[in-house]
């Protein structure tokens, strides 16, 4: 298994935010997590990506014990291996979309391969936008950068935060359409939180996560 969560609690103030007894997910499964808000979705990506830690528990991405890993060596690890689509992209505002996407090599320990963000922007019909700052992009071009970023580093996995929720049902499709294509032509396992319904027939398999936190894979 890519990804097993055993026996996890999180949470903050003293709240159980999230607990699961198991989760697992094969390599190259296309998996969506689906939940109201405040069900525990994003605390579970952030659990993942090594982002934050379980109160109890162990999580193990790829052979690597995240939950009793140092924070750098997290970092680390995220930057080889995991893309992230947040839900607040969070592109950086003072650089270009090459500028955001060699960072992300460096962020890796990487070196910056100009080749590489060229493949990838165009391989996302974003090469136009090259040389543009974020405050230029539409939010269908900023969307695509943001894939960019996530698949750059070719990661194993891909971790993506309501990527749909605020799109109109065509750029709905286009986005998901993006984001299978790009982990399909990589091998990359798909993890997807969400509450939007639209896109749950684009996915075998489904976790559902209720309030309270009861988790349940169909």
């Amino acid at each position: 298994m890519l990804v097993e969560l055993n026996a996890v609690k999180a949470g903050y103030d003293g709240r159980t935010v999230l607990a699961l007894d198991r989760f697992t997910v094969a390599a190259g499964e296309h998996t969506l997590i689906l939940g109201p808000s405040g069900s525990g979705k994003t605390t579970l990506l952030n659990l993942i990506a090594g982002i934050a830690l379980p109160q109890a528990g162990a999580v193990t991405v790829a052979g690597n014990p995240l939950s009793s890993m140092g924070e750098s060596a997290r970092d680390r690890f995220r930057g080889r291996h995991i893309g992230l689509v947040m839900q607040r992209l969070h592109l950086i505002s003072a650089l270009t979309v090459a500028g955001n996407l060699e960072l992300a090599q460096k962020l890796a320990g990487l070196p910056v391969d100009t080749g590489r963000i060229d493949t990838t922007l165009a391989a996302l019909d974003v090469t136009f936008r090259r040389n543009a700052r974020p405050r230029q992009l539409s939010q269908g071009e900023a969307q695509r950068v943001a894939i960019a970023r996530a698949v750059l580093n070719r990661p194993e996995l891909i971790l993506a935060d309501e990527p749909t929720a605020a799109l109109d049902d065509r750029n709905c499709a286009a986005a998901l359409d993006l984001l299978f294509q790009q982990v399909n032509q990589y091998g990359a396992t798909l993890l997807v939180a969400t509450h939007d319904q639209r896109i749950v027939p684009r996915f075998r398999h489904v976790l559902t996560l209720m309030t309270p936190n009861a988790g349940t894979m169909d």
